[in-house]
């Protein structure tokens, strides 16, 4: 099966949040199952050509690619993703691509992702590559499944091509003016109220993607439910409502090469399920990091977000004086919101023995607080999928999370399970979006730390699961055939 993966961001290349992640593995896994698979990319101006061993593709050449009117400039580069034999496609427009950031507030946005949109098709045909199906992600590629099914329908090449839409987050819809139909060169007779480009009386990528490509998912079997209510549906439940039957969830995996205590070459001990002992030494050393005392009784407690309500900051401020007088410790890393980072920078500075934090983005220090810490907050309002709870338990870091998305699909609740018999549980939880709910959680937690037998098999529970990407893989593989069958492939 032949499959162009299509993402705006992919690591090692650039990277705001966990598609990057996504588009970094799940092609590899889906090699390894016997799949061509060629990731398409923008040349961002941030990624390095030298360091990832971009070469210029001279067969392709200039490609003239015409946006809001303007012809530009568009040349391809090409590498390998690391440890795979995936070929990495990189769109390259300077005009749009050059810019500091990947995303931006510019005035031009849509047309930097219609752009890259008509990019990889056109690249697709001078390489005169037929791919089975066309793998889109999120609204910035959300044009390129009505694009092959109208503006590009001319060309044979993708007639047996079927495209498969994941929605990575629902709120982010790349909704743009009406004159984002000139720009993208869209019929006018496919923006109608209601229809399925329109949007509030403006264009929304998004809903383009949902409305044209022949399969949608998301990342977790009940955010698939969620997006389907008018609560999280963000004003396109009744249009995925519609598209039921053709929508699905498919769990996020984990990259198990890069998040694995046996291996992590970012944290300073390894540790596994069978010997937990250097754990607590890198516990240790992270709390050396950040100049706070060391007491094997009292559990650490870490964040490892962007700090945003979203993410459930607004109910963490409400229960912040009942979490303080916890007796834990907290490491704190992330940035986001002003009014949190300041929350949290105010708490270190009140308590310093209590509170460490560091404001920014640190891949490194990351690995060292899942390894280090005794316990992981995500106390999200939604949460599509979620990785971080994923790679917690991996490391033997218990998470607390809220019952919202891939949280309610991967942690099971210790107490729940235990009333009811099961001794599976790996983590807690609540329901409730509330701070008096989030603050009983993590007292549960901490007063559970106590009991170290307990402790430990909560721990090996979660080290035990796994959500490798192989078997994510294995679901992509069975929605593409769908897609192709309902394509008539």
């Amino acid at each position: 099966m032949k499959i162009a993966f299509v993402s705006t961001e992919c690591v090692p290349y650039a990277k705001t949040g966990g598609l990057a992640d996504v588009a970094g593995a799940l092609p590899k896994d889906l090699e390894n199952l016997g799949c061509e698979v060629k990731l398409f990319v923008p040349k961002y101006f941030l990624i390095d050509e030298h360091k990832h061993g971009l070469a210029f593709n001279w067969d392709i050449g200039e490609m003239p690619i015409s946006v809001n009117g303007k012809i530009r400039s568009v040349h391809v580069h090409q590498s390998k993703l690391p440890n795979s034999n995936v070929e990495v496609i990189f769109i390259d427009c300077p005009h749009y691509f050059h810019r500091h950031r990947i995303y931006t507030n510019d005035l031009d946005e849509d047309e930097r992702f219609i752009l890259f949109s008509k990019g990889v098709i056109e690249t697709l045909q001078r390489m005169q590559w037929t791919p089975d199906v066309i793998h889109c992600n999120d609204w910035q590629t959300g044009l390129i499944p009505l694009y092959i099914k109208d503006n590009y329908s001319w060309d044979d090449l993708f007639n047996k091509t079927a495209s498969l839409f994941t929605i990575h987050n629902i709120y982010y819809q790349g909704r743009f003016s009406k004159s984002s139909l000139f720009a993208a060169e869209i019929k006018g007779d496919l923006f109608y109220p209601g229809g399925p480009v329109e949007f509030e009386d403006g264009v929304s990528f998004m809903k383009a993607g949902i409305s044209f490509a022949d399969m949608v998912n998301t990342v977790s079997n009940t955010y698939a439910h969620e997006i389907q209510t008018p609560d999280h549906g963000a004003g396109l439940d009744g249009l995925l409502r519609w598209r039921k039957d053709d929508l699905y969830g498919i769990l996020n995996g984990a990259d198990y090469d890069v998040w694995n205590p046996e291996t992590d070459i970012h944290i300073p001990y390894h540790y596994s399920h069978k010997d937990l002992t250097n754990k607590i030494k890198n516990k240790k050393f992270l709390l050396k990091h950040f100049n706070m005392p060391f007491d094997e009784k009292v559990p650490l407690i870490g964040i490892v977000s962007r700090m945003v309500t979203q993410k459930g900051y607004d109910i963490f401020a409400d229960a912040l004086v009942d979490l303080m007088q916890l007796n834990a410790q907290w490491i704190i890393l992330g940035s986001g919101e002003d009014k949190y980072e300041n929350m949290f920078r105010s708490l270190s500075n009140r308590l310093p023995k209590k509170v460490g934090v560091y404001i920014g983005y640190n891949n490194e220090l990351s690995h060292l607080v899942e390894a280090g810490v005794d316990i992981f907050i995500m106390p999200s309002n939604y949460e599509p999928c979620g990785l971080n709870q994923i790679y917690s338990m991996k490391y033997g870091t218990v998470p607390v999370v809220r019952k919202t998305g891939g949280l309610a699909d991967t942690v099971k609740d210790w107490d729940e399970q235990n009333h009811y018999g099961f001794k599976d549980g790996n983590g807690f939880s609540f329901n409730d979006y509330s701070g008096y709910a989030l603050y009983k959680s993590v007292e549960r937690a901490v007063n559970t730390f106590g009991e170290k037998d307990v402790w430990e098999k909560i721990q090996k529970n979660g080290m035990k699961k796994n959500y490798s990407w192989k078997h994510s893989a294995e679901q992509y593989m069975e929605i593409y055939k769908l897609a192709m069958e309902k394509k008539g492939a």
